[in-house]
């Protein structure tokens, strides 16, 4: 299997949706980028859940998933499920921020996800971010709609262990889906580490790659 690296990293953007997201579908990547460049800058955009509980726990989770890193978040109101009635403003959020950012990464969903707000929400991105790595992250769902991935992140054991117990230590609002376990969330890292010659891992979607193999 070939490993190819970013380089140094120095920003990323990271998006979700809703509250858990990102943590969701790239906890594990987060964990693993900023114990290794520490300082790293993390731009993160959540479009729905600002001034709920909901905020309170992402912003608690993020900063977790985040250790060492400088860490912006931006919270919007959006409606759960009604991204595309709203597609204005979340055009408008997403441009934003890619006003202000020149990322060397960018952790989106998929745009293949079957989640009318996950894929909105991709397809933003990568117009918005063209010149950019894009990694579509995946969510499991009742959808049925994981797929086979382009890109893996191997996870050592004890981070795909945090990431579990930084799921269910932060986001207590969503105990209750029968989803909402560790044999999910470990399960799929189990998989896809399988898949990808380690562990665990977390895979990712990607829509386009550059290649500069000459330097």
């Amino acid at each position: 299997m070939i490993r190819l690296g970013a380089g140094r990293l120095n920003r990323i953007v990271a998006v979700g949706a809703h509250c858990d997201d990102i943590a969701i579908g790239a906890g594990g990547t987060l964990l693993t980028l900023c114990r290794a460049h520490p300082g790293l800058r993390v731009d993160a955009l959540v479009l729905s859940g600002g001034g709920s509980e909901r905020e309170q726990e992402e912003r608690a989770a993020l900063a977790a998933f985040c250790p060492g890193a400088d860490l912006g978040l931006t919270m919007h109101k959006l409606p759960d499920g009604r991204l595309p009635a709203h597609w204005d403003e979340a055009k408008g959020t997403v441009e934003e921020l890619r006003a202000t950012t020149e990322p060397d990464l960018v952790l989106a969903p998929r745009t293949d996800d079957a989640h009318q707000d996950h894929r909105g929400l991709a397809k933003l991105m990568t117009t918005a971010f063209r010149d950019h790595l894009v990694l579509g992250y995946e969510i499991v769902k009742w959808d049925g709609d994981l797929g086979r991935p382009a890109a893996y992140q191997p996870l050592a054991p004890e981070i795909a262990e945090e990431k579990v117990r930084l799921l269910q230590e932060h986001y207590p609002s969503q105990q209750h889906r029968p989803w909402y376990d560790r044999e999910a969330f470990l399960g799929l890292a189990r998989i896809r580490g399988i898949e990808s010659n380690a562990r665990y891992a977390e895979a990712f979607a990607v829509t386009k790659l550059t290649l500069d193999l000459g330097e």
